[in-house]
């Protein structure tokens, strides 16, 4: 069969049109990007939507569709789900994956513990890391931290000397001294692997005692503020004078705020974030 993966709007490589790809190639299936005007000789066509926010005008009624931007029910076959990614769908030269999945929180912005739940271990470093030539990692985790075997984790990233990104941020409101330490231990770096970096999140301003708390217990296990960035929610329960006292306090702190807006339809948002955003 001739398979096409429409990708609507992943910012990196979109692990399930991966997993989706291995598949198929295992089955002896061609798989390549999806074109619209080669749209009619295809066979299945799989299209992944990630942001409700997102354009999914291309995306046709006989494509076969699935992403947190469609709807939160529908989950891969777990003989897809368990595939290794084919990371040259994309050339992509590094390994990304889960090690956990869900949340112990309920922020009513955030889909993932309606999806998947209580905090739950999925893949050890190993069982990520396939593409072995490199030593980078990312991390999709929305709660590293809430993962029961982090400990493991973390020993892993250390043994295997890896480089790794927790593109979701790490929370900081209950991040403990031994966590703090444990954070400190590994090589933690920016999504495009050029700097040492570690992402947080600021979302409310009333949270601002504990992210402070969380923000001295890494600095004294010896993270440097300018290597912390901080998403800072704006547009869903905040004012524009709270944003711009989360942003003002996390630079008088020396880190480096990253502001992400709740409606990129609204203008002051997108402006706001613009302001901040690109310095």
């Amino acid at each position: 069969m001739k398979i096409a993966l429409l990708d609507v709007d992943s910012s990196i490589p979109n692990l399930a049109l991966m997993k989706i790809s291995a598949w198929h190639k295992q089955q002896g299936d061609t798989v390549e990007h999806y074109m619209p005007l080669a749209h009619r000789i295809y066979d299945k066509i799989y299209a992944s939507k990630i942001f409700n926010f997102s354009d999914g005008s291309d995306i046709q009624p006989d494509m076969i569709t699935g992403g947190t931007g469609i709807d939160l029910e529908t989950n891969l076959p777990q003989e897809i789900e368990d595939m290794q990614p084919d990371y040259s769908f994309y050339n992509y030269p590094h390994s990304i994956g889960f090690s956990q999945r869900g949340c112990r929180f309920k922020c009513s912005f955030c889909v993932v513990p309606k999806k998947e739940g209580r905090p739950k271990s999925t893949n050890t470093i190993a069982e990520i890391w396939t593409n072995r030539k490199s030593k980078f990692v990312v991390l999709f985790d929305n709660d590293f931290f809430g993962n029961p075997e982090w400990r493991d984790r973390i020993e892993e990233i250390k043994e295997y000397d890896l480089k790794v990104n927790f593109s979701q941020g790490i929370n900081i409101r209950i991040i403990s001294e031994r966590q703090a330490q444990a954070l400190a231990s590994v090589k933690a770096v920016n999504l495009n692997n050029t700097n040492n970096q570690v992402t947080f999140a600021w979302d409310s301003i009333v949270d601002e005692k504990v992210v402070r708390r969380g923000f001295d217990r890494c600095v004294k296990a010896g993270i440097k503020p300018y290597r912390m960035q901080f998403y800072v929610l704006i547009g869903f329960n905040s004012t524009p004078e709270e944003d711009l006292h989360r942003v003002m306090m996390l630079k008088s702190w020396g880190c480096d705020p990253y502001v992400m807006p709740y409606d990129k339809s609204d203008l002051y948002q997108r402006r706001f974030a613009r302001w901040v955003n690109h310095r």
